[in-house]
């Protein structure tokens, strides 16, 4: 079964081809990064009119290179939230036209199932279940993948997601955008004991995690280190970024650990474009094979937004039933 897959959720418009949820066909991605690095970070707007013009080419080529015409398409995955409503929209509708106009069938894909679908694709013997762990721009979520339709979240971020406060960290340390490169490489340079930044609990609830505490509290020792006149150079920025990280990472860490800690044996599957973060990553086998349950995580190709994901992810959705009506709208929050 051939799933034609369309991604429009931020800043990349992409498209492929996935067979069976596993295998790949093709997969294509235009990146709006040059676009938005001139703004230090996504512009709604210009996302959505850039999502416009490139995503007619982008759903031809990944055809072109799966060797198929929609005639060969058994189905349109599309994702539907969470993300810029706009940017959503702009993929969406493509999608239902699309649809309408061929008769294929259009399947309504979570843009955080299909990070966690990614992992289908990396690792063809990953099976349901096991927990999750989405960690991204704009999601932090724990959650437990009960088989490929069934989810149960357990824990959430309260305010901001890691992603984000990677990036607040780099962009007031004066790092180019998107940021999150540059600061793995910096923090792996630096001294992580420099600076105590604190690690939250959020309590009564050991899943959820919270990181607005220390994006504010990197963004107040950047701006008193300025005041004060003290020069911020290369090595003390390193010794900043890996100060932040580790914190980061103790942050993401100490809710896995938790839910661990009560005696889930379950393999974890780490996804999202955190997910590229070496740290992170080492972090994570580590306590990992420390417990002795397997780990999960895709190549860094496909951490972040792809349409392999939603192809992989809609097949499974494909399967159980699952079809978009004609009047689907697109739902800028996690519930939807």
């Amino acid at each position: 079964m051939k799933i034609l897959g369309i991604e429009s959720s931020c800043d990349e418009t992409a498209a492929a081809v996935v067979e069976d949820g596993r295998k790949v066909l093709s997969s294509v991605v235009a990146s709006q990064v040059d676009i938005h690095a001139l703004y230090g970070g996504v512009v709604p707007e210009i996302a959505s009119r850039a999502h416009t013009e490139a995503i007619c080419t982008v759903v031809n080529e990944a055809l072109e290179k799966a060797n198929l015409t929609l005639d060969g398409i058994d189905a349109i995955a599309v994702t539907y939230a969470p993300g810029l409503i706009g940017a959503l929209l702009t993929g969406l509708s493509f999608a239902k036209g699309l649809s309408y106009s061929t008769g294929i069938p259009l399947v309504p894909v979570h843009h955080i199932r299909g990070h966690i679908a990614a992992n289908y694709v990396a690792s063809p013997e990953l099976k349901p279940p096991f927990i999750a762990l989405v960690v991204s721009g704009g999601h932090t979520s724990l959650i437990k993948v009960k088989n490929y339709t069934e989810f149960e979240t357990v824990g959430i971020t309260r305010d901001d997601a890691a992603g984000e406060a990677f990036d607040k960290a780099a962009r007031v340390l004066g790092l180019p955008y998107p940021g999150g490169a540059m600061m793995d490489k910096l923090a792996a340079e630096g001294d992580k004991k420099r600076f105590p930044f604190t690690v939250s609990k959020v309590h009564d609830c050991p899943f959820d995690f919270s990181f607005s505490g220390l994006k504010t509290a990197v963004i107040n020792l950047v701006h008193t280190m300025e005041m004060r006149g003290e020069e911020i150079d290369g090595a003390l920025k390193a010794d900043i970024a890996a100060s932040f990280t580790k914190a980061a990472v103790k942050t993401v860490s100490r809710g896995v650990e938790a839910l661990y800690a009560e005696g889930e044996k379950l393999p974890l599957v780490l996804s999202g474009g955190v997910a590229a973060n070496s740290h992170l990553r080492s972090a994570l086998k580590a306590f990992t094979e420390k417990i002795g349950v397997g780990f999960y995580v895709p190549p860094l190709s496909l951490c972040g937004d792809n349409a392999l994901m939603i192809a992989a992810q809609g097949y499974y959705e494909f399967s159980e039933g699952k079809r978009a009506p004609l009047n689907q709208n697109a739902f800028a929050c996690m519930e939807a």
